[in-house]
């Protein structure tokens, strides 16, 4: 009996194994070859025409020592630092006002947030630069009619980055989405027993909607943060790093270093690098948030 047992979980195994053998051989392949790959490119002279020479951690030491991959890492923790809360803290409250009973035109709202992530990047990008532009751009020309006199924004070193902020705020429709459906989770019960103790919206929002929403902020935070350090289309089709590298970003200048300057050994110790640098946020940030533990 046991050993029919056995000659089935075999076959069992075996079929699983056939089954599942088409998605093995493409992670093998295509995932896990790559990755082994670009962590021995990282430790090599690598330029693509010719074979890779072994250095060791010469590529580590000679990134630390480059002002414009600083100059790339300081961009993107700007970005990671501002833009995030900032998208983040828009995102939460405009799904805090849509998911209000008071509020009966949701669903127009929702489209109207929702449609710019349908927009390809390509063309939000070159849309935004021309709703920048300095004399003839639409924000410009909107603060000028209350007398405020608009900044170069992509143009200027100070304001690109708080530009492109606002370009990451106006594709925030997934994240509100998603809120929404976290707030939808909430039993309206707490929010009742929170009134009936005297508290009002603003109470409720601080120590009932926050926290209970805690875990949908958390997805929503570690996501946007991978696609900062990821962020390569808009800053290169909008500004290619300009003015004078404000806006060059850690994954623009990884690109430059792999397929300008075809320095594959040098852009693969940025890429684990970075790697290394976005696990590390992404701990602090389960610490933080708490993750694992019952929002109730």
């Amino acid at each position: 009996m046991n050993v029919k047992k056995m000659t089935i979980r075999k076959r069992e195994l075996i079929y699983g194994l056939l089954f599942i053998s088409p998605w093995l051989v493409g992670f093998l392949v295509f995932t896990l070859f790559p990755i082994c790959s670009s962590l021995y490119y990282s430790m090599c002279e690598y330029q693509v025409i010719k074979a890779p020479v072994f250095v060791g951690l010469d590529n580590y030491k000679t990134i630390f020592q480059d002002k414009t991959f600083l100059k790339a890492l300081s961009n993107t923790f700007y970005m990671v630092l501002f833009g995030v809360p900032i998208t983040t803290i828009t995102a939460v409250g405009i799904s805090i006002i849509m998911n209000h009973k008071e509020l009966k035109v949701t669903g127009p709202f929702r489209v109207v947030f929702f449609i710019p992530t349908l927009v390809p990047t390509v063309v939000a990008s070159l849309l935004w630069i021309w709703v920048m532009q300095p004399e003839t751009g639409i924000i410009n020309r909107l603060l000028g009619y209350i007398g405020i006199r608009g900044p170069g924004w992509l143009s200027s070193i100070f304001w690109s980055k708080p530009a492109l902020i606002v370009m990451m705020i106006w594709t925030c429709g997934n994240a509100i989405i998603i809120y929404l459906a976290g707030l939808q989770d909430i039993p309206v019960s707490l929010y009742e027993s929170a009134s009936l103790d005297g508290a009002g919206f603003f109470s409720q929002t601080l120590f009932v909607t926050i926290p209970l929403l805690r875990s949908t902020i958390l997805y929503n935070v570690v996501t946007l943060i991978i696609n900062v350090f990821q962020w390569f289309a808009e800053p290169y089709i909008m500004t290619n790093g300009g003015p004078d590298n404000s806006t060059m970003f850690y994954s623009l200048y990884l690109y430059q270093n792999a397929f300008s300057y075809f320095k594959m050994g040098y852009a693969s110790a940025m890429a684990w690098i970075l790697l290394l640098i976005a696990l590390g946020i992404i701990l602090v940030l389960f610490k933080v948030f708490r993750f694992g533990e019952s929002d109730y």
